[in-house]
């Protein structure tokens, strides 16, 4: 399985969500990425699972889901097949 980050460190920082990607720490405001997030309670926030191959963040309580690209600013498009003559 491809490993697409390496995500740890997850924690909660007043309206901040803190975590570690690929070694570098990051600080996300819940308002701008999660309105859900944002309204949890402790129990709801604490309670997640980082996809295994580090894709995303999975909070059940809420059915909530962040991707780590997303949360980098990480645009994928799909490859343009050119027309050939």
């Amino acid at each position: 399985m491809k490993k697409y980050h390496d995500v740890s460190n997850i924690r909660f920082e007043g309206d901040l969500l803190a975590i570690k990607i690929d070694g570098k720490e990051g600080k996300f405001e819940l308002k701008k990425i999660s309105p859900a997030l944002e309204k949890a309670s402790e129990q709801e926030r604490n309670t997640f699972e980082v996809s295994p191959a580090g894709y995303g963040i999975h909070w059940p309580l809420l059915d909530e889901d962040l991707s780590i690209d997303g949360l980098l600013g990480i645009i994928h498009r799909p490859e343009r097949k050119r027309k050939t003559a």
